[in-house]
C-alpha cells in the first residue's frame, strides 16, 4: 500500500516576500506602460480593449472579442502578438472549414513513411477570425487545445507552444451564415469583450494612418517581450493577495446570477440558466490580473467590479421573455453589482 508522506512546513513552497512582491508588480506594472505606448503605435484609442487583452494574457485566459467591421480587431490581436514577441497565426473561419485545416493532418510520403502536418493552432497566438461562421464541427475542435493546451491528430496528442491563447472575433450584426457558438465552447473564453466605435478625435488620427495606405512594418513595432516574460507575469499575478472577504463577495455575485431572490435582483427573472462555477474561477484570477494592471498587490472590490462583465456577460443565458424586451446580459450585471453588498 502506498505511502503518503506528510510535507514539512519548511519544504513546502515557500510564501512571496510582500516587499519583493511589491517589488515584481511595479516593475510589471511599468513595463505594461511601454507595452502600452508600443501597441498606440498601431492601434488608436480602444483602451477598453486594449486592457482586457492584458488582463487576459496576465491570467493566461482565452479572449472573444465581438464588434462590427472595422474597428481594428484583428489589427490589435496582431499588434499585440509582435510586442509580445509571440509568433502568431490567423485562422480564416468559414463555412467550408475543416477540423485538420486548424490542427493539421496526418500524411504518408514514400521516403519518410507517416508523419505529422501540423496546422496554424501551434502558435502562442491564435487569431480565430469571424469564429462563429464555421459550423460546429469545426468550432469544437478548438475545444481541447483550449482547454488542454494540447491538440491531437489521428492518434496522437501534441503539446501546443507555451503561452497559448486563443483571440477570437465575432461579428454581432450578421446571422446569415453564422452558427452560434455551443455554450460549452462560449464558456471557455475568460472573457467576452464588446468592440465600441472610436471618438471622433480617435477617427480623425486614424484616417491619418490607417493600415490601408501603410505596411504594417512601416510602424517599425519593437519586440518587448518573450513568451517567457509572460509566464513570469502570470506566475506573479497568482501571487496577488485576495481577502476570503472579497473571495465571498465573487461568490455572492456568481450565485446571484443564478439566485436573484437572494439580492432581489429584478431583472433576474429574465435568466434562463445563471453562470458556472467557471465564472467565480474567472472573476477570481481576473479581479488579480486588474489589480496588477492598477499596480496593486491586493485585490479590491472595484477590481471585482472591473472585470465582472468581461467575466459574466456571455455565461448568462437570458431567458426567451428577456430576448424579446431586449434585455441585455450586461443590464444583468450591472444591477447584480448595485445590489449584492460591498464586503
Amino acid at each position: 500500500m502506498a505511502v503518503v508522506k506528510e510535507v514539512s512546513p519548511s519544504k513546502q513552497s515557500p510564501q512571496p516576500n510582500p516587499s519583493e512582491l511589491e517589488a515584481q508588480i511595479a516593475e510589471i506594472y511599468t513595463y505594461l506602460e511601454v507595452v502600452r505606448k508600443e501597441i498606440s503605435k498601431v492601434v488608436v484609442g480602444q483602451k477598453v480593449v486594449v486592457d482586457a487583452v492584458l488582463r487576459a494574457l496576465l491570467s493566461n485566459g482565452h479572449l472573444l472579442l465581438e464588434g462590427v467591421p472595422g474597428l481594428a480587431k484583428t489589427l490589435l490581436v496582431r499588434t499585440v502578438s509582435q510586442v509580445m514577441g509571440c509568433t502568431f497565426n490567423r485562422i480564416q473561419f468559414t463555412p467550408d472549414l475543416l477540423p485538420t485545416d486548424i490542427l493539421g493532418i496526418t500524411t504518408y510520403d514514400k521516403e519518410r513513411g507517416f508523419y505529422v502536418l501540423k496546422g496554424p493552432i501551434f502558435a502562442n497566438f491564435i487569431l480565430a477570425d469571424e469564429i462563429n461562421r464555421a459550423p460546429p464541427k469545426v468550432q469544437s475542435a478548438l475545444l481541447e487545445s483550449m482547454q488542454e493546451k494540447q491538440a491531437t491528430i489521428g492518434r496522437e496528442a501534441f503539446p501546443l507552444p507555451i503561452p497559448f491563447f486563443v483571440l477570437a472575433t465575432q461579428n454581432p450584426l450578421e446571422s446569415l451564415g453564422t452558427y452560434p457558438l455551443p455554450e460549452a465552447q462560449i464558456d471557455r473564453f475568460l472573457f467576452k469583450v464588446n468592440v465600441e466605435y472610436p471618438t471622433e478625435d480617435e477617427e480623425q488620427v486614424i484616417l491619418r494612418q490607417n493600415i490601408n495606405t501603410r505596411q504594417f512594418s512601416d510602424f517599425k513595432l519593437s519586440r518587448i517581450s518573450t513568451p517567457d516574460k509572460i509566464m513570469e507575469m502570470q506566475s506573479v499575478v497568482k501571487q496577488v493577495y485576495l481577502d476570503p472577504k472579497i473571495e465571498r463577495y465573487i461568490i455572492q455575485l456568481v450565485f446571484s446570477t443564478r439566485t436573484a431572490e437572494r439580492h432581489n435582483i429584478k431583472l433576474g427573472k429574465y435568466v434562463e440558466w445563471g453562470a458556472s462555477p467557471r465564472a467565480s474561477i474567472g472573476l477570481h484570477i481576473a479581479a488579480k490580473a486588474d489589480a496588477v494592471l492598477k499596480g496593486k498587490t491586493f485585490v479590491t472590490p472595484q477590481n471585482v467590479k472591473n472585470v465582472a462583465h468581461d467575466v459574466l456577460r456571455h455565461r448568462i443565458i437570458v431567458n426567451y421573455e428577456g430576448q424579446s424586451e431586449n434585455i441585455s446580459t450586461d443590464q444583468i450585471i450591472s444591477e447584480i453589482l448595485s445590489k449584492v453588498p460591498v464586503p
